[in-house]
């Protein structure tokens, strides 16, 4: 059977460009992952700017596509030739501008950089809308308040994911999800907001470029809609044996955010989803405008351009796992072995044991900086009172609600002040691994039931997938929310834990006290510099 859907070209194929790992996965009618390739690479910083080289782009893309076809030519005995569509996606945001011959005028700037900040402030105040420094826009406003020579030489500005598919089809597109972290989207309209736009040629009136705003940004496209075909110069830079053949059709290219939402089924209003490992972000798919700009949420869309509050952090788990590498190192001193992951589920499952408000006990996990706080840096700090209640149960209970803290500070903005309603999380990543405990803690955090889902961990590159398929296989007025609901999510097993009022209100306790400690973070920053 699935054989015969690889020969038939019954099948999608996702790629997805993460921070350190570039997927692929292929689908077959059932919408389950039948093969996968994968291509280990890393950022570099360069000139004190986070990048990846073109020959680190190109040979990814390649290399990746490379994995999978030997994956299916292992299990199936299928050369693969062609399939019945393709998407790619990619980490939102970052810097890729091209001439008039499409070369790449400065170096791939990443959406890890943080040297927009003066870009980022007059643009949030100009557009009356949050616009975080990761922003493409923040980077080519910086760019022209650098006086940076090439800024007049743009003829296109892009995303990652906008990039890699203008090679392959030739098609200056982008998903609306993707061009939500470009530039602020109208939903009304599906594409940039015409006033803002406006505005911004305004701006930068007097520097005379050649070009105007909407001029070098991609047109946008939303779910369901086609983006081009597989050119011959594309079939050969993504299979270099030749097999591949063109013209297969590509869906809009998009972000990693609207294929995560993609992958948990979390598209529609009043959903939303939170991955947490490293770093730890939720989105929630909104029903209206919030009443006004917050720096803490940023304001991108879904696939089909419904708007999305998102609440991002760059600490989650780090200091976390210190900790548990820590008991490790113990155990292995006292003659103790033990396989990790039954590390982690014992000290997690510990937690469950401690008091609500964690005893008085008081962690930060801010191994970088966090701006949600106002931190350009971080120290990993632990901190009690002389009555606190020092148990190895609160100790991992502090631990693990320190990890959710800073987004539960960005998700309060929006269920506590701006009266956001949410019928369900869905949870995915590495604090959602131990059956249980990183949803009661989630759940406690965000005051909604949290679901877990065995699908959830397939990623973005099946989300893609799933966004390629659904743009050819799609029944006339089929939304991309029937389609997840009826084709995709409809056998899926999912655990979900409610809330408990105690624990709701000892995380409210907690995070009162975690506010009023972060002087103590400051102090830590200032008074331990490298």
């Amino acid at each position: 059977m699935t054989r015969e859907s690889i020969l038939k070209g019954n099948t999608a194929l996702g790629i997805e460009f993460g921070s350190t790992r570039i997927k692929a996965v292929l689908i077959d009618e059932t919408k389950a992952p039948i093969a996968q390739g994968s291509y280990e690479w890393e950022n570099r910083l360069e000139n004190n700017i986070w990048t990846y080289s073109m020959d680190d782009i190109m040979t990814g893309l390649k290399e990746c596509y490379r994995d999978l076809a030997e994956n299916v030519k292992k299990e199936y005995d299928v050369v693969l030739t062609t399939v019945g569509s393709i998407g790619i996606s990619a980490m939102m945001h970052g810097y890729m501008a091209f001439d008039e011959k499409n070369d790449l005028l400065v170096p791939f700037r990443t959406w890890r950089n943080t040297m927009t900040q003066q870009a980022a402030e007059k643009l949030t105040a100009l557009f009356h809308y949050n616009i975080p420094q990761r922003w493409s826009i923040a980077h080519l406003y910086q760019a022209i308040l650098n006086g940076e020579t090439h800024v007049s030489e743009i003829c296109f500005l892009t995303t990652l994911a906008g990039f890699i598919h203008f090679k392959l089809t030739g098609k200056k597109v982008l998903g609306v999800g993707d061009a939500s972290g470009m530039f602020p989207i109208d939903t009304e309209t599906g594409t940039y907001y015409e006033s803002m736009v406006t505005k911004f040629d305004d701006l930068v009136a007097d520097k005379n470029y050649k070009w105007k705003l909407k001029q070098i940004l991609p047109e946008v496209l939303s779910a369901g809609e086609e983006a081009g075909t597989l050119t011959e110069e594309g079939a050969k830079l993504l299979d270099v044996t030749g097999n591949l053949q063109a013209g297969i059709p590509l869906c809009p290219p998009e972000g990693d955010a609207g294929t995560g939402m993609t992958a948990t089924n979390s598209v529609a209003v009043r959903t939303g989803n939170v991955s947490a490992g490293t770093s730890v972000f939720a989105m929630v798919v909104l029903e209206k405008e919030l009443s006004k700009v917050y720096p803490e949420i940023d304001l991108v869309t879904t696939p089909t351009g419904n708007l999305v509050g998102m609440v991002h952090c760059n600490n989650c788990t780090s200091d976390l796992n210190a900790w548990v590498n820590l008991f490790q190192e113990y155990g292995e001193a006292m003659g103790l072995k033990a396989d990790k992951n039954d590390i982690f589920a014992t000290l997690y499952n510990k937690a469950l044991e401690g008091d609500a408000d964690c005893g008085g006990l008081l962690s930060y996990c801010y191994l970088s900086g966090e701006p949600i706080t106002d931190f350009e840096e971080g120290r990993p700090l632990f901190v009690r009172m002389p009555d606190s209640k020092l148990s190895l149960s609160n100790f991992m209970r502090t631990h693990l609600y320190s990890s959710l803290a800073t987004l539960k500070i960005g998700l309060d903005i929006l269920f506590k002040q701006e009266g956001v309603t949410l019928d369900n999380l869905m949870g995915h990543g590495g604090l959602f691994k131990t059956k249980g405990v990183g949803q009661k803690v989630m759940a406690a955090a965000a005051s909604v039931p949290v679901s877990v889902m065995e699908t959830a961990g397939e990623g973005g590159a099946w989300g893609i997938a799933l966004l390629a398929d659904y743009m050819k296989q799609k029944q006339q007025n089929e939304t991309l929310e029937q389609y997840l609901n009826e084709k995709v999510f409809c056998g899926g097993e999912a655990s979900t834990i409610a809330p408990e009022q105690k624990d709701i209100e000892g995380f409210d306790k907690f995070i009162a006290l975690y506010q009023k400690g972060l002087i103590i973070e400051k102090a830590a920053v200032e008074a331990m510099k490298p």
